[in-house]
């Protein structure tokens, strides 16, 4: 005779038999979420055309070849590496307006760039078999691929590098470059935009502007102002003279880095890399710049100088010593008020707030949403899981003095919100010391 099994909901069993169910004990909810995420958007010699893709610190140091188009050392991507320098993931978006690919009678570039112009094809009868060919793909004069005793060219499989032509016919060639690669036009403000908006789907710490062209850094300051304050995207974005952004979310860099074209806002991919990294429970403020650019100091030279523009909410970089070093911590953020001071000029204290409100939403929309009733038991245990958050914070010195009573959780005007209210104390890094010196 069979008996009843298996799990109940309430005790409303007909048959006979067990019914058990396997619950987990309770749990507090109190990942904290990783940081160290960047986008970027910025021209590329190499790589997909139009999209995001990312890389890891890893992904670079093996591969930047087929990534990147050069070898990891290349000074080509000393921007990349001063990212990678505190970055572990980045979001990156090739930009490129009509951009080519380099081509010859054999095969097509795998992406569009100047960077095609570097592959040459070398095809050569087989030894063993001469009337089948090796063919070797090089890139800068290296070897890319090889593919051996080829009778045609639908036999060659396409690489890393290239896509072949079926059409052509093998030949022996000592090498026959490809040609006609371009990076296209000069970018435009909608080339950025659609950047952005491709991003919009990912979440990072930080979005890196790489462009001197005023409307195009007005673009990336609005851009960061909405997804901040309307969609609840919590990021910082890192620019180079962005202008009075007056805005927690943007930090602009005041140095300019000396060299010509572009580097002049070198530093930027070392800060969106730095500013990304950084723990939550610690501060950049007077941490070493070890990145490739080299730094103009001229206008933070001296104290009244260095003043003046941390007032003005300027990222500052000055000389100690022999090295150089981040000034102060800060965003754009200068108009202060009594419902927003001047904590929230400091990236650590901004640092704070956002990984409150990625863990919170990440807590109720994975464990809450759809999932559990909003009565008293179900608010309880919301309460519960944001105090061991909070508690998680306060142990790795985030936030202090943090009292679970000051967490409220109510039901809101409709049957399905709740609304909590909070009080949080982020805990930012010593930056001044005052000394009294009584001599007896």
């Amino acid at each position: 005779m069979a008996l009843g099994g298996g799990t109940f909901l309430s005790q409303n069993k007909v048959l006979p038999g067990t019914y058990h169910n396997f619950i987990s004990a309770a749990r507090a909810f109190v990942n904290l979420s990783d940081r160290g995420y960047v986008g970027l958007p910025m021209a590329l010699d190499w790589g997909p055309n139009g999209e995001v893709f990312s890389v890891t610190q890893e992904d670079l140091q093996k591969d930047s070849r087929k990534i990147f188009g050069y070898d990891y050392t290349d000074s080509e991507l000393k921007g990349i590496r001063d990212v990678f320098k505190n970055a572990i993931t980045v979001y990156f978006y090739k930009l490129g307006v009509n951009a080519v690919a380099a081509e010859n009678t054999y095969a097509k570039a795998r992406y569009e760039g100047a960077r095609g112009n570097a592959i040459t094809l070398v095809i050569q009868s087989n030894v063993d078999e001469p009337t089948k060919f090796d063919v070797r793909t090089l890139l800068n004069n290296v070897v890319v691929d090889e593919q051996t005793a080829v009778a045609n060219a639908t036999d060659l499989a396409d690489n890393d590098f290239v896509f072949w032509k079926d059409t052509a016919t093998l030949i022996e060639t000592a090498g026959t470059p490809l040609v006609g690669g371009s990076n296209g036009d000069d970018l435009t403000g909608g080339a950025y935009q659609e950047a952005l908006d491709a991003l919009e789907a990912y979440g990072f710490n930080t979005l890196g502007c790489l462009s001197s062209e005023q409307t195009v850094k007005s673009l990336f300051v609005e851009y960061t102002k909405r997804l901040r304050d309307t969609v609840g995207a919590k990021f910082q974005l890192v620019g180079h003279n962005l202008g009075a952004a007056d805005h927690e979310g943007v930090i602009d860099i005041q140095n300019d880095a000396i060299g010509d074209g572009e580097e002049i806002f070198g530093a930027v991919y070392w800060t969106a890399g730095a500013q990304a990294g950084v723990a939550v429970n610690k501060s950049n403020t007077n941490k070493k710049y070890d990145g490739e650019f080299t730094l103009d100091m001229t206008e933070t030279k001296t104290q009244q100088q260095l003043t003046t523009l941390l007032k003005a909410g300027k990222y500052l970089f000055h000389r100690v010593g022999e090295e150089v070093r981040v000034l102060e911590d800060v965003n754009t953020f200068t108009s202060f008020t009594t419902d927003k001071n001047e904590d929230f000029s400091m990236n650590q204290v901004i640092r704070v707030l956002d990984q409150i409100a990625i863990d919170t939403a990440t807590l109720f929309n994975t464990r809450y949403l759809g999932k559990i009733p909003n009565d008293q038991s179900g608010r309880v245990s919301l309460w519960g899981d944001i105090v061991a958050h909070r508690r998680e914070l306060q142990g790795i010195r985030a936030i202090q003095n943090f009292n679970p009573e000051q967490v409220v959780v109510d039901q809101g005007n409709s049957k399905k919100s709740v609304v909590v209210n909070e009080v949080v104390e982020p805990t930012v890094a010593m930056s001044q010391l005052y000394i009294t010196t009584t001599v007896a």
